[in-house]
């Protein structure tokens, strides 16, 4: 099997300003390949154009809102003149909703839904063109060990989740007679600003906190995935077992998530 390479690679990376995307960018840039790194952020992605400088790749902020379809274009506008192709298209920008399912609003529903799936979905439509062209181009869906089983506090988060984990799969089946892999990636909390941009309460975020995973081990495991052309990767050990108990012992998983959340 013919592994993806960095270097000289064309990327988008979203979610770029801080945590698993920031870490992704960087590691990306430091092994040669030239991203195009998205977020809302302009101050955070200067900064990491600066950071990345001496890196034989390059960072090419955009700052901007992906949930606007006209964003999104120039997002595809901005890589075609740079190059004809796509190698690796990274869907990682995300917001969280943490709190009974009761006592929210439609709003945060419509919310977490377009920044977790719309806009991820239509980039992606965007880009198939670009991506057709590529040797061994990769689409990498960064989802959640939420996007295998849903937990109480955070339902309309697993449905954002469960819903790129299923496009996901859709996706690489209609692609499988191309060169296009699709990658799916399953990480557990990390510990990244997402929790200052979720929807949620501080006790909240302090918890989750607590027991995050590394963005830079996370953005490694994922590089990984990507070079090796990987269908899906869950990460670390309490999101594998949560996984394996949902699918062998689902009586079992039901029990634990309602006694331990």
């Amino acid at each position: 099997m013919v592994r993806w390479r960095p270097a000289d690679a064309t990327t988008i990376v979203t979610g770029a300003s801080s945590g698993i995307g920031r870490e992704l960018a960087a590691q990306l840039a430091r092994r040669g390949a030239t991203i195009v790194a998205v977020a809302r952020r302009a101050e955070r992605l200067q900064q990491l154009q600066a950071d990345a400088a001496a890196a034989p790749g390059a960072i090419i902020p955009m700052a901007g809102d992906l949930t606007d379809p006209t964003f999104r274009q120039q997002i595809i506008d901005r890589v075609q003149s740079i190059s004809p192709r796509l190698d690796l298209l990274v869907n990682n920008a995300g917001i969280g909703g943490i709190g009974p399912f009761a006592e929210a609003t439609p709003q945060r529903l419509r919310q977490i839904m377009e920044v977790n799936f719309f806009a991820p979905v239509e980039l992606t439509r965007l880009a198939l063109p670009m991506l057709r062209v590529a040797s061994h181009p990769v689409i990498c869906n960064i989802s959640s060990v939420l996007g295998h089983r849903g937990v109480p506090g955070k339902s309309e988060y697993c449905a954002s989740k469960f819903a790129i984990h299923g496009w996901s799969d859709a996706l690489r089946a209609e692609l499988a007679s191309s060169a296009i892999q699709v990658t799916l990636v399953s990480p557990s909390t990390t510990a990244s600003e997402f929790f200052d941009v979720a929807i949620e309460t501080e006790s909240a975020q302090s918890q989750h906190r607590r027991s995050a995973m590394s963005p830079a081990s996370v953005a490694r495991q994922a590089i990984r995935a990507i070079e090796k052309r990987r269908d899906e990767i869950v990460l670390s050990p309490g999101g594998k077992l949560l996984v394996y108990l949902d699918r062998c012992c689902p009586w079992l998983a039901n029990r634990l998530i309602a006694r331990f959340g």
